[in-house]
Protein backbone atom coordinates (compact mmCIF):
# COMPACT_ATOMS: atom_id res chain seq x y z
CA UNK A 1 0.00 0.00 0.00
CA UNK A 2 2.98 2.43 0.45
CA UNK A 3 4.02 1.47 -2.69
CA UNK A 4 0.85 2.40 -4.30
CA UNK A 5 0.65 5.74 -2.48
CA UNK A 6 3.68 6.38 -3.47
CA UNK A 7 3.35 5.78 -7.01
CA UNK A 8 0.49 7.41 -7.61
CA UNK A 9 2.46 10.92 -7.03
CA UNK A 10 4.76 9.64 -9.23
CA UNK A 11 2.97 8.44 -11.89
CA UNK A 12 1.21 11.16 -13.52
CA UNK A 13 -2.37 11.00 -14.08
CA UNK A 14 -2.96 10.36 -18.34
CA UNK A 15 -0.75 7.01 -17.36
CA UNK A 16 -2.20 5.56 -14.54
CA UNK A 17 -5.18 3.08 -14.26
CA UNK A 18 -5.89 4.34 -11.13
CA UNK A 19 -6.85 7.18 -8.93
CA UNK A 20 -3.68 9.76 -8.50
CA UNK A 21 -5.85 11.83 -5.61
CA UNK A 22 -3.61 13.16 -3.41
CA UNK A 23 -5.74 12.21 -0.38
CA UNK A 24 -6.36 8.80 -1.80
CA UNK A 25 -2.46 8.54 -2.25
CA UNK A 26 -1.55 9.88 1.03
CA UNK A 27 -4.58 7.23 2.49
CA UNK A 28 -2.48 4.58 1.24
CA UNK A 29 0.67 5.86 3.05
CA UNK A 30 -0.94 5.93 6.16
CA UNK A 31 -2.39 2.80 6.35
CA UNK A 32 0.05 0.68 4.45
CA UNK A 33 2.95 2.24 7.29
CA UNK A 34 0.15 1.54 9.73
CA UNK A 35 -0.17 -2.14 8.61
CA UNK A 36 3.54 -2.11 8.30
CA UNK A 37 3.50 -1.46 12.17
CA UNK A 38 1.06 -4.35 13.06
CA UNK A 39 2.68 -6.92 11.08
CA UNK A 40 6.51 -5.95 13.23
CA UNK A 41 4.46 -6.20 16.46
CA UNK A 42 3.81 -9.84 15.16
CA UNK A 43 0.35 -9.63 17.18
CA UNK A 44 -1.37 -11.88 15.72
CA UNK A 45 -4.65 -10.38 16.98
CA UNK A 46 -3.80 -7.11 15.76
CA UNK A 47 -3.02 -8.23 12.54
CA UNK A 48 -6.02 -10.14 11.83
CA UNK A 49 -8.19 -7.18 12.81
CA UNK A 50 -6.10 -5.12 10.43
CA UNK A 51 -7.19 -7.42 7.59
CA UNK A 52 -10.55 -7.33 8.37
CA UNK A 53 -10.87 -3.82 9.15
CA UNK A 54 -9.23 -2.57 6.47
CA UNK A 55 -10.59 -5.75 4.00
CA UNK A 56 -14.12 -4.00 5.25
CA UNK A 57 -12.68 -0.13 4.25
CA UNK A 58 -11.68 -1.62 0.91
CA UNK A 59 -15.14 -3.33 0.46
CA UNK A 60 -16.90 -0.13 1.66
CA UNK A 61 -14.53 2.05 -1.47
CA UNK A 62 -15.66 0.04 -4.15
CA UNK A 63 -19.75 0.66 -2.95
CA UNK A 64 -19.08 4.07 -2.00
CA UNK A 65 -17.64 4.80 -5.77
CA UNK A 66 -20.95 3.27 -7.18
CA UNK A 67 -23.68 4.95 -5.18
CA UNK A 68 -21.31 8.01 -5.37
CA UNK A 69 -21.06 7.91 -1.32
CA UNK A 70 -18.20 10.32 0.53
CA UNK A 71 -15.05 10.41 0.08
CA UNK A 72 -15.38 9.93 -3.73
CA UNK A 73 -14.90 13.49 -4.80
CA UNK A 74 -12.00 13.15 -2.52
CA UNK A 75 -10.02 9.73 -3.82
CA UNK A 76 -11.51 10.25 -7.31
CA UNK A 77 -11.50 6.49 -8.20
CA UNK A 78 -11.60 4.65 -11.08
CA UNK A 79 -13.38 1.29 -12.32
CA UNK A 80 -9.91 0.17 -11.57
CA UNK A 81 -9.67 0.77 -8.44
CA UNK A 82 -13.14 -0.20 -7.59
CA UNK A 83 -12.28 -3.71 -9.25
CA UNK A 84 -9.41 -4.00 -6.78
CA UNK A 85 -11.09 -2.94 -3.85
CA UNK A 86 -13.66 -5.50 -4.48
CA UNK A 87 -10.96 -8.88 -4.92
CA UNK A 88 -8.27 -7.00 -2.41
CA UNK A 89 -11.33 -6.48 0.44
CA UNK A 90 -12.69 -9.73 0.21
CA UNK A 91 -9.62 -11.41 0.35
CA UNK A 92 -7.98 -9.55 3.33
CA UNK A 93 -11.90 -10.19 4.93
CA UNK A 94 -11.33 -13.82 4.53
CA UNK A 95 -8.07 -14.11 5.61
CA UNK A 96 -8.53 -12.41 8.47
CA UNK A 97 -11.15 -14.40 9.40
CA UNK A 98 -9.96 -18.12 8.56
CA UNK A 99 -5.97 -17.46 7.99
CA UNK A 100 -3.70 -19.28 9.31
CA UNK A 101 -5.05 -19.78 13.13
CA UNK A 102 -2.94 -21.90 15.36
CA UNK A 103 -4.19 -25.31 16.19
CA UNK A 104 -4.00 -26.52 19.22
Amino acid sequence: MILTGILGFVIPPENALTSGAAPYNVFHILFGAFGLLLVFSKNEGYIRGFNIGFGLIDLYQAAASFLHLFPERLFQWTRVDDVLHIVIGAALVLVGFFGNKKRN
